[in-house]
């Protein structure tokens, strides 16, 4: 069975959420963002190498660099959420749940948040609701950190520099000079303003990128060569290393509503419809 899954995708500074139902189970793959992952019902399942038995979760919480596979064809959908693992969430997420494995969630913990995911996902389908949705969870697991905000007009410019020109290579030393400092000290600036280094900062907004680019209808070569990316190949062969799969076995619908106001949503909802595949990414 194929890897992948049909779904949405929406992201924020320091994070981003991928719901909707997988086509098959993600091969062995560790990427540098810690990753929670549940379904609306039990039996999601990880394993942290493929001599492992699998074993079944309410949810899990797994460490950056973490290798594991994932099978979450066992539940009917599910939640994919990716945070840095130097922001300030990320940090609490590692001292709650450890810096290393994969963790499991508590089902008391999820109880609420969780189903009020998929329920907004369901009755919303804007990308405000599933972005307020997935910080909910995010807090609760943390308990309750709020995320990093950065302040630093200068490493704020950086940032700024950085997304407009993913489609370009990017150099310490060219970032730096942006921000009008030193290669040494917009080094260590920026690790203390985002908590990571510029290189993983840079990649994951690339990939970031692709996805909101796949969201809004663009084809995959045209999201890969606008993310700084060769071509669809490179593209896919640095996403099989990381995430398990190509970006082309993602079918990702939208767009989403972007301005959306957040509703309440229910928390008790016991039935998920069946979810509606989107249009095909083209090669």
């Amino acid at each position: 069975m194929s890897a992948g899954g049909i779904g949405q995708f929406v992201s924020w500074e320091g994070g981003c959420l991928m719901i909707g139902r997988a086509r098959g189970i993600t091969p062995m793959h560790a990427h540098y963002a810690i990753q929670i992952g549940f379904g609306p019902t039990h039996g999601i399942r990880f394993r942290p190498n493929d001599k492992e038995p699998w074993a079944e979760y309410e949810g899990v919480v797994i460490a950056s660099r973490q290798p594991h596979t994932m099978d979450a064809t066992h539940v009917p959908l599910n939640a994919i959420i990716f945070i840095e693992p130097e922001r300030r969430e990320g940090r609490a997420l590692s001292e709650r749940f450890g810096p290393d494995g994969i963790s499991a969630i508590p089902a008391e913990l999820l109880a609420d948040v969780g189903p009020a995911l998929f329920t907004s996902w369901h009755e919303e389908r804007s990308a405000a609701a599933l972005i307020a949705g997935a910080q909910r969870v995010v807090r609760k697991l943390t308990g309750g950190v709020e995320p990093s905000v950065v302040s630093d007009e200068r490493i704020l410019r950086a940032i700024a520099y950085i997304n407009s020109h993913l489609d370009a290579p990017l150099t310490l030393e060219e970032v730096a000079e942006v921000a009008f400092l030193s290669p040494s000290r917009f080094r260590h600036l920026f690790v203390e303003q985002t908590g990571e280094a510029l290189r993983p900062y840079i990649l994951w907004r690339r990939f970031v990128r692709v996805w909101e680019l796949m969201q809004a209808g663009e084809s995959l070569s045209a999201a890969a060569h606008s993310a700084g990316f060769a071509d669809a190949a490179h593209l896919s062969r640095t996403s099989r290393r990381m995430f398990g799969f190509p970006p082309s076995m993602l079918q990702i619908s939208g767009p989403l509503a972007a301005e959306t106001a957040v509703h309440g949503v229910s928390s008790s909802a016991a039935t998920y419809p069946a979810l509606q595949p989107g249009r095909p990414i083209s090669r």
